[in-house]
């Protein structure tokens, strides 16, 4: 009998609780599954490897990848315990994935002290009127680089 997308998120949780409980960082996990078998998973690491940006999905996106061999995982599903943040929805986004379950919301991650809140208002404003102070040096040597990868015939476009 095959899992149902019940299973797969019960297996997000399960990974989320039991990394929590072994104190290896947030209650986050993740399983980006393909064809009905799961091929990577994740949890919340942030605190214990000292990166930010060791989120459950990052790390299940990163597994998912390597185990396949490929930097696009077309046609998989990730399942999320929570409602992934900017970063994270970002990474589903770029890994091309055809689908997102999650079980907790932002909301509920908010109330518990993880508020993405900020992040989801400063993605949409422009540079200038972010918090954090940016700013745009000209430069022709990284624009060569830019023009060098146009001109590239055997780049491998993503």
């Amino acid at each position: 009998m095959m899992a149902s997308d019940h299973d797969f998120l019960l297996q997000a949780v399960a990974l989320s609780k039991s990394n929590m409980e072994q104190g290896r960082g947030g209650p986050f996990g993740a399983v980006i599954v393909r064809d009905g078998v799961v091929i990577g998973e994740g949890w919340n690491a942030v605190t214990s490897s000292n990166d930010p940006t060791a989120h459950a999905e990052i790390i299940a996106i990163r597994r998912a990848c390597e185990a396949v061999g490929s930097f696009s995982l077309d046609g998989a599903t990730i399942f999320s315990s929570c409602e992934p943040c900017p970063m994270c929805l970002s990474a589903i986004y770029w890994a091309r994935m055809g689908r997102l379950v999650y079980a907790n919301t932002r909301h509920e991650a908010a109330a518990i002290g993880f508020d993405d809140a900020f992040l989801y208002d400063e993605v949409p404003k422009d540079a200038a009127d972010r918090s954090l102070p940016t700013e745009q040096v000209v430069s022709p040597e990284a624009r060569a680089v830019f023009d060098a990868w146009a001109a590239k015939s055997d780049k491998v476009e993503y």
